[in-house]
Order: structure tokens, then C-alpha cells, then sequence
């Protein structure tokens, strides 16, 4: 065979040496730009300093389930706390359609142009199936979110009070220690989440829209209750006749209300987010609204009262989590299960059973 390839007239050349799978300059890059693990310390200085990467590393452990995540990101929190409540948090929720994220650009973008300092929460709605989240609300606001005085940080409701993510308020308390003196958080929408924004927020907005039938039906009387301010969105074109209607709708059914402890009477305005219209008066009568609450002593009292709300959640959370955590409850909770599905007893005795046994635990824990 050797002998006929030297006699032929067809050669073989040396094939082409083929290139790494994995580029080595690429590979040096990532080991360069590799997270490297940071100090207390480091994140709290990172912060002050108004470092965004490393403010969203810090929400990241503070959104960690793992446990030294979660020491170290009460650390950062600690350190933080004295150097946060400088700033006028408020919620945004709406109908589906009303138009939040165009709204919260338009109307962000018209914050940091008179020399603001804004971050916005928005919070995504996790599937009970498979508990993922979109988190798309940062893609619907590219023109903020390429806005250097504006941070925006989506983050998975996680399943908790309402679909409010579980660390929310101690996102806001390192938003505030890192200069941001506008925090909007935007909520998935009406339903129960209303109540745990509200429990964390200066000032409440509900977003609604006209045009869409009865201006007063698919809205609970309770949430209305809660807002300091309804703004009709989309009022522009041919669509402002019908807004103006909604509001005179809307402020007849606040007057029908009773008068907020806050003293504030609740404001009812038309904006478009497209037209940039009425935005400027939105942001105005917030700015009254701060110094009338302030003056009258129920901006401080209300924020009082709040972190003593948040201390009996995080109380109740952690309660439930260290009963569901342990191994002799999970043992004992697939058999209650089992028996409840089967109608063998019910459920009130089932779980009057499983606390029977968890206190039982603890105190053996207790006298051992």
C-alpha cells in the first residue's frame, strides 16, 4: 500500500490543525473577571459608595435561602440600617393592562431628570408549578434602565405574603444606604400583595385605566381605601374624555371613604405615560403629600409602625420555616398527608397533631 502511494499521482496533504473547543483567551477573561468572595466589609463600602454590582450581589444574599448566605447578608443589613430611611418609598400596582412598567419609565425617567436618585423593585409573580420567575420587567424599561441615576432590580415574589418577595424591606434599607432617595415598588398587581406593599411603603398609587367597562368593578373597595393616589394611565388621543369620566367617577367614590389617619385627602389624576403628560403634577403632589404626612407627625409614626409589623412577619416566617425544616415533622407530615388525602381525619386534628409533636421536640431539646 505504501509502496503504491509513492507511485500514484494522488497525494495527501497534512490535514489543517484544529482549534481548542474553548477559546484560551476567553478562558483567562472569565478567571480575571471571576467574582471574587467579598468581606462585610467590602460590601458595606461598595454600597456607600454607590457601587450597583456590588449592591446587586449584596440583594442577591439577601434573597439567598442558604444560611451562610443569609448571615452574612443580616451583617450587611446591620451596617447598613443607620445610614438608610432617607429616602420617600412608594408602591405601584394596577389593574392587568393598566400600563405599570410604561408608566414607572415615564414617570421615572421624569424623577431622575430633576436631579433624583432612583430604584425601583419590581417584583415578579413565581409559579406555584415549577416556582420560576420571568423577570422580564427589566427588559420593558430599557430607556430607565440605561439611566445612571435609576437602578432597577426585578426579584421572584418567591411565593411569600401576597407575592411581595420575602426580603423587599431589607432591599430597600441597602437601596437607601447606597443613595437612592426614591424607592418605587411595584407589586404584581391587584390582590392580596397590596397589603404587604402598603406595610412597607410612604406613599400608595393604584394605576388604573378608562375605557375598560364599569370604571369601579374588578377592584376591591379595600384597595381603593389604602391609595393616596388613583392615576388614570392612557389618558391621550381619543381617550381623554374617558378619562376625565373615570376620574370624576373615582372621586366621588373616595369621598364616600373614610378620612386616612394620614390627613392626607387622596388624589384622584390623569396621566399619559406615551405623551409624558400630567407626570409632572403626579410627582408634585407626592412632594406634598411627604411634607403634609411630615408635618403632622404621621410619615415617622407610620414608618414606626411598620418595622413593627415586619418584626412579627420575620417572627412567623422563621417559625414556619424551623417547623417545616425539621426531619421528624417531614416524616411525620407525609403520613398526615396521607391520611387527611385518605379522609381518615381531619385536617384540624392533623395539624394539631404535627404542633403536638414539634412542641414535644422542642421542649426535649429544652430539659436534655
Amino acid at each position: 500500500m505504501t509502496e503504491l502511494l509513492k507511485t500514484s499521482a494522488l497525494t495527501v496533504n497534512p490535514g489543517v490543525e484544529q482549534p481548542p473547543l474553548v477559546n484560551p483567551e476567553a478562558l483567562k477573561r472569565i478567571a480575571k473577571n471571576k467574582k471574587k468572595s467579598l468581606t462585610v466589609e467590602q460590601y458595606v463600602k461598595g454600597i456607600v459608595e454607590g457601587n450597583i454590582t456590588i449592591l446587586g450581589r449584596a440583594i442577591t444574599l439577601v434573597e439567598s435561602l442558604l444560611d451562610e448566605h443569609q448571615e452574612m447578608a443580616q451583617a450587611i443589613v446591620e451596617k447598613c440600617l443607620p445610614l438608610s430611611g432617607n429616602s420617600v418609598r412608594i408602591g405601584i400596582t394596577g389593574v392587568p393592562g393598566a400600563g405599570k412598567s410604561t408608566f414607572i419609565e415615564a414617570f421615572g425617567k421624569k424623577i431622575t431628570s430633576v436631579g433624583h436618585k432612583l430604584a425601583v423593585l419590581a417584583i415578579d409573580p413565581s409559579s406555584e408549578r415549577s416556582k420560576g420567575s420571568i423577570l422580564g420587567d427589566k427588559t420593558r424599561m430599557l430607556e430607565l434602565s440605561c439611566d445612571a441615576n435609576a437602578f432597577i432590580r426585578p426579584s421572584p415574589s418567591a411565593g411569600s405574603l401576597g407575592g411581595v418577595a420575602r426580603k423587599t424591606r431589607e432591599t430597600v434599607i441597602l437601596c437607601e444606604a447606597a443613595g437612592f432617595d426614591t424607592i418605587f415598588i411595584e407589586t404584581v398587581g391587584v390582590g392580596q400583595s397590596e397589603t404587604a406593599v402598603h406595610s412597607m411603603v410612604d406613599f400608595f398609587l393604584l394605576l388604573m385605566i378608562s375605557g375598560a367597562g364599569d370604571e369601579l368593578q374588578g377592584i376591591k373597595r379595600g384597595i381603593m381605601e389604602m391609595a393616596d393616589m388613583i392615576v388614570i394611565n392612557k389618558a391621550d388621543g381619543s381617550n381623554v374624555e374617558k378619562a376625565m369620566q373615570a376620574k370624576a367617577q373615582y372621586q366621588s367614590a373616595m369621598h364616600l371613604f373614610p378620612p386616612p389617619a394620614s390627613g392626607w385627602t387622596p388624589k384622584v389624576m390623569t396621566v399619559s405615560s406615551i405623551a409624558k403628560t400630567g407626570l409632572a403634577e403626579v410627582w408634585d403632589a407626592i412632594g406634598e403629600y411627604v411634607q403634609t404626612t411630615r408635618s403632622n407627625g404621621f410619615f415617622l409614626s407610620n414608618r414606626r409602625e411598620q418595622t413593627g409589623f415586619w418584626m412579627h412577619e420575620t417572627i412567623r416566617e422563621s417559625l414556619q420555616n424551623n417547623f417545616y425544616s425539621n426531619p421528624q415533622i417531614q416524616l411525620l407530615l407525609s403520613d398526615c398527608e396521607k391520611q387527611v388525602a385518605g379522609e381518615e381525619i381531619s385536617s384540624f386534628v392533623a395539624a394539631k397533631k404535627l404542633l403536638d409533636r414539634y412542641f414535644e421536640l422542642k421542649n426535649h431539646i429544652k430539659t436534655s
